[in-house]
């Protein structure tokens, strides 16, 4: 029985030791640092970005959009200008925009900045 009471624990828990790997407020900095380019981010670019590109706001309220967050790097166009150490570049062409440099540090802070933002909604 106590392996029951053990996963029992860890379904409630869990959620709430993901989100402690980030840091909210440091991730609303990175957003609006390097994000806010292309993307608008609440309460700092409100008529921002680029018309085809999805707020953080609409991607935090999708069901997948922690999902989403989580491998932003990885979704184009990211790959083309966002580094990432132990991920490899799909090209070795230079990039098109200033690159980004981010750390999995600075991807955890930016998840727990779109869960905050989630939050926010509900």
């Amino acid at each position: 029985m106590r392996p029951f009471y053990l996963v029992t624990a860890l379904f409630f828990l869990w959620p709430t030791m993901a989100a402690a790997e980030g840091n909210a407020e440091k991730g609303r900095k990175i957003a609006t640092d390097h994000c806010s380019r292309c993307h608008v981010i609440p309460d700092y670019n409100p008529h921002g970005g680029i018309g085809s590109t999805p707020s953080f706001r609409l991607l935090a309220e999708r069901e997948d959009g922690m999902e989403r967050f989580e491998t932003f790097f990885s979704r184009r166009p990211h790959p083309s200008f966002v580094r990432v150490p132990d991920i490899v570049p799909p090209t070795e062409l230079p990039t098109v925009l200033a690159p980004v440099e981010m750390s999995q540090q600075d991807v955890d802070d930016l998840v727990a900045y779109a869960r905050k933002l989630r939050e926010w909604q509900e």
